[in-house]
C-alpha cells in the first residue's frame, strides 16, 4: 500500500556541479525536493520506489546500488540508487539521467529508511499501463513510498527546449493543480499525446504514482511551481 509519494523534476540542473555557475537559480527548487524527501521518510516505509522517464535502453526496474552517472553532462560525478550493499555486485545497466537526479537527492538526503529500487518508464507508455504499472508497484509491501521524478511542459518560452507552444501553461498548470491536490483521476486523465508534444516528460510517472495511490487517501501538497528555462518544474509532497 502507498503511504507517502515525493513528486520533484528531474533536470540534471538541480545538482550543483552540474549547473556550476548557474547552481543558485534552482536553489528553491531543491529545497523544495529537500521537504518532500523528508515526508518520504517521516512515513517511514518498508520500501521506496524511484520512478522517473526513460530512455528505450534504460527502462525497466533497476536494483538498489545501481550507478547513475552525470559524466554525459561534463561532470565527473557518480551517484547511487541507495546505500551500495555488497561492493562486489556485478555493475547493472547505468541509471536513466531522471533516477540519476532521484539518486542524487535520497544521497543529499543521507536515505537510509528503506531499501531503494527503480523503475524507468517510457514517456510515451500508454495511460493504462502506467496505471497498471503503479498498482502493482503498491502492492509489494505493506508500507512503500514513491519518489516520482520528472518534468512538466518544455514549450513555456521562446527560448524552451520545445519553443512556445500556447498550451503548455494551461497543461501544467492543470498538472500543479492534480499534484497539489493528490488528484488521482485528474492525473490519470492528462492526455499523453499532448504531453508528448508538449514534452512533458513527467507525465508517465504522474500517471504511475495515480495507478499506486489508487484507494489510498493520501492529502498533497504542492511545494514548487515554477519554469526556468521555459520548463516547466514541479514539486509535491502526498502523505
Amino acid at each position: 500500500m502507498l503511504v507517502a509519494a515525493a513528486v520533484c523534476p528531474c533536470p540534471p540542473l538541480l545538482v550543483p556541479e552540474v549547473a556550476a555557475g548557474a547552481a543558485g537559480e534552482l536553489a528553491e527548487a531543491r529545497a523544495a525536493c529537500a521537504d518532500a524527501v523528508a515526508v518520504l521518510a517521516a512515513a517511514r516505509p518498508d520500501r521506496l520506489i524511484v520512478v522517473g522517464p526513460a530512455e528505450q535502453s534504460r527502462r525497466g526496474t533497476h536494483p538498489q546500488g545501481a550507478r547513475g552517472s552525470f559524466r554525459g553532462f561534463g561532470v565527473d560525478l557518480d551517484v547511487h540508487l541507495g546505500p551500495v550493499r555488497d561492493a562486489d555486485a556485478p555493475v547493472d545497466r547505468e541509471l536513466p539521467a531522471s533516477l540519476a537526479v532521484g539518486a542524487w537527492l535520497l544521497e543529499r538526503a543521507a536515505w537510509s529508511s528503506a531499501p531503494v529500487t527503480g523503475l524507468g518508464v517510457g514517456v510515451s507508455l500508454p495511460t493504462e499501463r502506467c496505471v497498471e504499472a503503479g498498482r502493482e508497484l503498491a502492492a509489494q509491501g505493506a508500507r512503500v513510498a514513491l519518489l516520482v521524478m520528472g518534468d512538466a511542459s518544455a514549450c513555456r518560452t521562446l527560448k524552451a527546449p520545445g519553443y512556445l507552444d500556447e498550451r503548455a501553461a494551461a497543461f501544467d498548470t492543470e498538472a500543479a493543480r492534480a499534484l497539489g491536490a493528490a488528484d488521482v483521476a485528474a492525473l490519470t486523465s492528462l492526455d499523453p499525446e499532448l504531453a508528448y508534444e508538449l514534452k512533458a516528460a513527467g507525465r508517465a510517472p504522474w500517471q504511475v504514482l495515480a495507478g499506486a495511490a489508487e484507494g489510498a487517501g493520501l492529502t498533497g501538497e504542492l511545494l514548487y511551481d515554477e519554469a526556468p528555462y521555459g520548463v516547466g518544474y514541479l514539486a509535491a509532497a502526498w502523505s
